[in-house]
């Protein structure tokens, strides 16, 4: 993965605190206004470290087996579909070369490339939203758009994922 951005805001009315926070993909670290450079570079540092350890411990349980992928695709098909997208199966496979996910409505199963247990739990969500949706409208229509668009991350997950894809020169797409 690229690494993220970064911008480190000095204050001189904070004293001691330091403290760090996601603005979609800027890692954002509030210093006091004294700090050195060096001290600077180490606390940014660190607080990458706190706050990737912190996601790491968040990671979406649906990251862990293909049970935990159809259990969350319920929990999603419930919240922002009225519960009306029921896929029979819901697995992990070998990453994919074109796309993030795949969606057979036929036999109503969602295959999820393995390059997604990265990405955190909000834009795997929109993906098995976004499959989801599949289930109830199979093409790329307006009715399918807004299906999708229930999902309140929807246009984040989007950027999150074309910048991914883009940074690891991937060539991915949605479908």
């Amino acid at each position: 993965m690229a690494q993220p951005l970064v911008e480190v805001r000095r204050s001189k009315r904070r004293t001691r605190t330091i403290t760090a926070y996601r603005d979609g993909d800027t890692l954002v670290v509030l210093i006091p206004a004294r700090l050195s450079k060096a001290e600077e570079a180490h606390w940014v540092t660190e607080m990458q470290r706190r706050l990737l350890r912190g996601e790491t411990k968040r990671r979406a349980p649906s990251k862990a087996s293909d049970t935990a992928l159809l259990n969350r695709c319920a929990e999603l098909s419930a919240r922002h579909l009225g519960g009306r997208a029921v896929p029979k199966s819901v697995r992990w496979v070998p990453a994919m070369r074109t796309r993030w996910a795949s969606c057979t409505p036929a036999d109503a199963s969602i295959r999820v490339s393995e390059r997604l247990r990265e990405v955190p739990g909000w834009v795997l969500d929109y993906v098995l939203v976004h499959e989801l949706a599949h289930l109830l409208e199979s093409a790329h229509n307006t009715r399918f758009w807004g299906l999708v668009r229930n999902y309140p991350r929807t246009d984040r997950a989007i950027g999150y994922l074309e910048g991914l894809s883009t940074a690891a020169g991937w060539g991915m797409t949605e479908d």
